[in-house]
């Protein structure tokens, strides 16, 4: 018969063996920033954001060990949409009050929006500007083939508001979901021309010159951000806002072209 205190010390043995071989990350660990777990934090942001919140993603994780951000770049009418449809994100940062509202208005806005930029149209060009575009009225020429945004999408909206203001009626051979399409097409040379955010047009090099108007000041664009209802990591998307907002983020969006709010 095997003597009691033998008996315990093989219990003991059979525990730690166990314990020695369960799967890291478990037991332990949560998604609140625990050893071997990342806390991951989902930004859906207007496309002409995207390079400046790559580097601002970049400087949050740096400065917050153990979160993990996931970058999802689109037209803001689009986002609304996918926001609505259920699709998981923490943050929102619209490139127009009118998108932020439309989600306030459905209760998928936790807090008050904040604006955090401004933006300001530009003429892109292909390089070499083939068709000689020099003002907003040139954009109305005989021939001239012009992108323009959809109506829904800010940069859509502000191209309308400057046709209301100038008299100008653009009639465009395309009318994409968000601003970077419209620079494509233009980078591409499949147009002679196309209404995007100045940073875009800066952020582009030398694929694309940029034709500066007067008239573009009629048309502002101010970016506000909020978190999203039910977000699954609220801290992180109020620590994220609380960022973009700071001297570090403002610094940031300012590198890249836009203005403050």
């Amino acid at each position: 018969m095997k003597h009691p205190l033998a008996a315990w010390a093989a219990a003991v043995l059979m525990v730690l063996t166990l314990a020695a071989c369960a799967p890291a990350g478990q037991g332990g660990t949560n998604d609140d920033g625990a050893a071997g777990q990342r806390r991951t934090l989902t930004v859906f942001a207007a496309a002409s954001l995207k390079g400046a919140f790559t580097e601002l993603a970049g400087k949050f994780e740096a400065a917050n060990p153990g979160t993990q951000i996931t970058l999802s770049f689109a037209g803001s009418a689009d986002l609304v949409t996918q926001i609505s449809q259920g699709a998981p994100a923490d943050v929102f940062a619209s490139a127009d009050a009118r998108n932020m509202a439309k989600l306030a208005d459905q209760g998928l806005v936790d807090g008050e929006p904040r604006d955090f930029a401004t933006n300001t149209l530009a003429i892109a060009v292909p390089a070499g500007n083939p068709a000689g575009i020099k003002s907003f009225g040139d954009l109305a020429r005989q021939g001239v083939k012009v992108v323009v945004c959809a109506s829904q999408v800010p940069c859509g909206a502000a191209t309308t508001t400057i046709e209301q203001e100038t008299g100008a009626a653009l009639k465009p051979v395309s009318e994409e979901s968000s601003v970077t399409d419209v620079l494509g097409k233009v980078s591409s040379g499949e147009a002679d021309a196309g209404l995007v955010y100045v940073t875009d047009a800066r952020s582009a090099g030398a694929t694309v010159e940029q034709v500066p108007f007067p008239e573009a000041a009629k048309a502002v664009n101010t970016y506000p951000l909020a978190a999203v209802k039910g977000a699954g990591n609220k801290p992180a998307a109020d620590a994220f806002v609380a960022f973009v907002l700071g001297a570090e983020g403002q610094a940031v969006l300012a590198a890249a072209g836009f203005g403050a709010p």
